[in-house]
C-alpha cells in the first residue's frame, strides 16, 4: 500500500534552491548557546558571562553526581557507548609501593598521592625512572603542587581581604597568578634527581630556575626546544637593563644553535614577546627576528604580528605614521585564514582594531574586519571579553566615521547576535544620530536600551532626553517623543533608587507639552515633585502639594494622596 502511494505522488519539476551557508546566519538571533531555553537571552555582557557558566557548572554538578555515586549509573543505554555519559574511574586500584602505582597516581592527577609514592618508593630503595620523574614534576607544577579541585565540587566563594566579595567583571589583578612556596615538592624532586636536567621549568619561578640555569652548568647540558622557548620567556624577569636582556637571548639562541636544535615559531614569538620588554632596542630587533624567522621557512603567527605592532605602535600620538606598519600587515595577510598556533593569536584582532580608532582610520578598520571574515578567522577573536572588545572598538570606529545609515546596518548586524552595546558604546550612536540629523530615530534606540538592560543609566537616559528637547520637530516626531518621555518616566517610577534630575524632569515636561500633553505633563510634574519630597524627607511639602493639587481640582489628586499616605509617616493633622 505504502508502495502504491509512493508511486503515486507526482515528481515536482520545480528546482530545489538550498541557500548558502552565509545566508542563514540570523543578525537578530542570540548566540546558539542560548537559543534552547527562552529564559536565557542575555542582554548584556554579563548577563552572558552569567548564563554560560550557569550552564557549564550545570553540566559540572551533573559529571560529579555521576563521578561521585557511580553505582547508581551501572546501566550503559547507549548504542553505542558514551564514554562520556559513565561515571570515570577516579578510585586507586594499585595500594603497593611500586613504580606502576606512582604511574596510576599520575594519571588520575593525584597530586599528593604521587607525592607520597615518590618519597615511599625511594625510601624502600626502589628507583624511579626518569620519564616516570617527569611525569610527576609535570603533574606538580601543572596544579602549582596542590590537588585540583575535582570538576563540579562545590568551591569556596572567592573573597577579598577583610572578608568583602569580589565584585564582578573582568580586571587585570583577577588574571590567574601561581603561587608557589619556598621548598615545594617540585624543587625538592628535582634537586634529588642523580643528575640535573633540563626539568625545572615551573609558572611564575624565572629567577629561581634561571639562577639554577646559569650557576649549576644547565647550558651544558642538551634541552629541547620547549625548554629553550620557555628560557626566553623568563628572561625578561631575570634582567633588569635592557641590553643585559638582549645579550642573555642572544646566549640562549647560540646554544640553541650550538645543540642544534632547531627552533620553531613559539621560539621566535617568545622572542618577540621578550623583545616587548627590551625598550628602545625592540625596533632593532624585531625586524631582524622576523627575517631570521622567514629565511628558516617558518610561517608567522598572528601573535608574531601581534607583538611587531605592539613594538612599532605609540598609543599616545595618531596619525597616518602611526598605523603605517599595520597597513603593510594587513596587505600581507589579505585573504590568509588562519588557525591558533600560538595563545596569544587571539590578541591580534583586538590590538589592530584598537590602533584603527585610535587613528580613526576607518578603511583600515574595514580592513581587519574581513580578515575575520576569511575562513574561520573569527574563531581567534578569543573569548567573550576579547570579542566584546574587537566589536565594541569597531563600532565605536563606525559611529565616529562613517554615515548613519551605514552605522545602522552595522548595528543591526551585530546586535546582539555578536555583541552587547555598552552605554558608552549607546551613547557613541546617539552621537552619530546627532550628527547626522536623524533624532527621529531616538524612540526606537530607547526600545533598544530598554532591551539591552542600559535604561537603569541615568546619564544615558537623560542623554537621550536632552537630545530629543533640544529642538522642535514635525507633528509626528513629537508625538513618538512624547510618547518616548512617558515611557522613561515609567521606568523611572518603578525604581526607586532612580531620582529625577532637574534638566530630566524639564525635558519631559517639554516633550509633553509640544504634544500638547498637558494633563500629562502637569501629572508628571507633581508626581516628579512628590518623589523630590520623598528623598528630602519632607512629608510637609508633600501634603501642601495634595492640597494644592485639589484646590485645582486635577485628576491626579486621588493617586497622590495614595502616594503620600503610603510613602510619609503624616501625624493626624496631615493625615
Amino acid at each position: 500500500m505504502l508502495n502504491c502511494l509512493f508511486y503515486c505522488i507526482p515528481e515536482s519539476k520545480e528546482a530545489i534552491v538550498i541557500p548558502r551557508k552565509k545566508s542563514w546566519y540570523d543578525p537578530t538571533a542570540y548566540p546558539y548557546q542560548f537559543q534552547d531555553d527562552s529564559y536565557l537571552s542575555p542582554r548584556t555582557s554579563t548577563e552572558f558571562k552569567l548564563f554560560s557558566l550557569s550552564q557549564e557548572s550545570g553540566r559540572a554538578a551533573a559529571k560529579y553526581f555521576v563521578n561521585s555515586n557511580p553505582k547508581l549509573f551501572t546501566k550503559d543505554f547507549a548504542e553505542p557507548h558514551i564514554p562520556c555519559l559513565m561515571p570515570e574511574s577516579v578510585a586507586l586500584r594499585l595500594e603497593e609501593v611500586s613504580q606502576e602505582a606512582l604511574e596510576e597516581r599520575i594519571s588520575l592527577r593525584k597530586v599528593s598521592a604521587a607525592v607520597e609514592m615518590y618519597d615511599q618508593l625511594l625510601q624502600s630503595g626502589t628507583a624511579v625512572s626518569m620519564e616516570t620523574t617527569h611525569k610527576l614534576l609535570d603533574l606538580i607544577c601543572l596544579y602549582c603542587d596542590r590537588d585540583p579541585v575535582q570538576e563540579g565540587a562545590p568551591q569556596t566563594e572567592d573573597r577579598e581581604e577583610g572578608g568583602r566579595r569580589k565584585p564582578m567583571g573582568r580586571r587585570a589583578m583577577d588574571l590567574p597568578k601561581f603561587t608557589w612556596k619556598e621548598n615545594n615538592n617540585a624543587e625538592r624532586i628535582f634537586n634529588l634527581l642523580p643528575e640535573r636536567d633540563p626539568g625545572l621549568i615551573q609558572p611564575g619561578k624565572s629567577r629561581s630556575t634561571k639562577k639554577l640555569t646559569v650557576s649549576d652548568g644547565f647550558l651544558a647540558f642538551t634541552a629541547d626546544v620547549h625548554v629553550f622557548n620557555a628560557l626566553i620567556t623568563a628572561v625578561p624577569d631575570v634582567r633588569e637593563k635592557f641590553n643585559e636582556r638582549w645579550d642573555l637571548i642572544a646566549e640562549l639562541l647560540n646554544q640553541m644553535n650550538e645543540q642544534k636544535v632547531r627552533p620553531n615559531l613559539l621560539t621566535f614569538n617568545s622572542v618577540l614577546k621578550a623583545l616587548r620588554r627590551c625598550g628602545f632596542l625592540a625596533k632593532t630587533f624585531s625586524p631582524q627576528t622576523l627575517n631570521e624567522m622567514k629565511a628558516l621557512g617558518i610561517t608567522p603567527s598572528l601573535a608574531t604580528y601581534e607583538h611587531i605592532l605592539a613594538v612599532f605602535y605609540k598609543s599616545a600620538s595618531s596619525g597616518p605614521s602611526n598605523t603605517e606598519v599595520l597597513q603593510d600587515v594587513l596587505t600581507e595577510l589579505e585573504g590568509t585564514s588562519f588557525t591558533c598556533q600560538d595563545p596569544n593569536d587571539v590578541l591580534f584582532f583586538t590590538t589592530a582594531m584598537k590602533m584603527c580608532l585610535d587613528g580613526k582610520d576607518l578603511e583600515l578598520g574595514y580592513k581587519v574586519h574581513s580578515l575575520v571574515e576569511v575562513g574561520e578567522n573569527w574563531r581567534l577573536l578569543g573569548d567573550s571579553y576579547q570579542q566584546g572588545l574587537y566589536y565594541g572598538r569597531f563600532f565605536n570606529l563606525l559611529c565616529m566615521m562613517e554615515h548613519i545609515d551605514v552605522v545602522l546596518k552595522w548595528y543591526s548586524r551585530i546586535v546582539p547576535s555578536l555583541h552587547y552595546l555598552n552605554p558608552q558604546g549607546m551613547k557613541n550612536l546617539l552621537q552619530a544620530l546627532d550628527t547626522d540629523s536623524r533624532l527621529d530615530l531616538l524612540p526606537t534606540i530607547w526600545k533598544d536600551i530598554k532591551a539591552l538592560g542600559h535604561d537603569n543609566k541615568v546619564d544615558l537616559v537623560e542623554e537621550l532626553l536632552s537630545l530629543m528637547a533640544r529642538e522642535e520637530h514635525s507633528v509626528e516626531v513629537q508625538e513618538s517623543f512624547a510618547a518616548c518621555a512617558l515611557d522613561i518616566k515609567s521606568v523611572f517610577d518603578g525604581r526607586p533608587s532612580m531620582e529625577w534630575s532637574t534638566s530630566s524632569l524639564s525635558h519631559i515636561s517639554t516633550l509633553l507639552l509640544r504634544a500638547n500633553k498637558l494633563q500629562k505633563a502637569c501629572g508628571a510634574l507633581l508626581s516628579s515633585f512628590l518623589t523630590a519630597c520623598r528623598c528630602s524627607a519632607s512629608p510637609q511639602r508633600a501634603v501642601e502639594l495634595v492640597q494644592l493639587s485639589a484646590a485645582f481640582g486635577l485628576p491626579t489628586t486621588p493617586e497622590l494622596a495614595k502616594r503620600t499616605q503610603a510613602e510619609f509617616e503624616l501625624n493626624g493633622k496631615q493625615r
